[in-house]
């Protein structure tokens, strides 16, 4: 498994954008981010050269506008955190961080039925996993 590039809070909610409206122009962006953001269009531009830079974005020109793609699969850049997560909060085990999230926010019926459902699957399968 490749490592892939880190990146920051900021950078996740333009990557965000980026995977689900591939291709997309600067300009497009822009308009999404600034209608839910505070940032300023120069904040945005900046944190899409940034992700250029750390090669999660690639983009071509056409005639004056850039129109960016991902470098970086959406799903495996979220598992690549969450191992992450898991491991440096966790030491790896999903046992203690799903104990410590059901001290303090407590699971609703369906959430349990869901993983029910999630770990009988898991076990028909051989205990694969979805990677």
């Amino acid at each position: 498994m490749k490592l892939l590039p880190q990146i920051s809070e900021a950078e996740f909610e333009v990557m965000k954008i980026v995977w689900k409206h591939a291709p997309i122009s600067t300009n497009e962006i822009t308009d999404r981010l600034v209608r839910t953001t505070t940032w300023s269009p120069k904040t945005i531009q900046t944190l899409i050269k940034r992700l250029v830079t750390k090669g999660a974005l690639t983009y071509e020109k056409q005639s004056r506008v850039f129109v960016y793609t991902p470098l970086v699969d959406e799903d495996e850049y979220i598992g690549q955190e969450s191992r992450s997560f898991l491991n440096r909060f966790y030491g790896g085990n999903i046992t203690a961080m799903l104990s410590a999230y059901m001290d303090h926010n407590g699971l609703t019926e369906s959430e349990i039925d869901t993983l029910r459902s999630l770990l009988s699957e898991n076990t028909e399968n051989g205990g694969t996993t979805h990677e």
